[in-house]
């Protein structure tokens, strides 16, 4: 199974909000990096992030439904 990367942050508590979002809508989620971004400071700025990855066949329907969260205080 390819996965594709929905979404990218800095923050894990964002990263894990999203990801379980998204399994509350039936998509199966992961979230890498976040480890390796706890565990080294600044590691997830210079790995680019701390990723948000669905399956790449329904990568299109996560982004879609991600941008309909909007922003929190909208």
């Amino acid at each position: 199974m390819q996965l594709a990367t929905v979404f990218k942050t800095f923050s894990p508590a964002e990263a894990q909000l999203l990801r379980s979002r998204l399994e509350a809508a039936g998509f199966s989620a992961h979230v890498t990096h976040e480890l390796s971004a706890l565990s080294m400071e600044g590691y997830a700025m210079a790995a680019g992030g701390i990723l948000v990855q669905v399956p790449e066949e329904r990568a299109a329907e996560a982004r879609a439904l991600i941008d309909s969260f909007g922003e929190p205080d909208e």
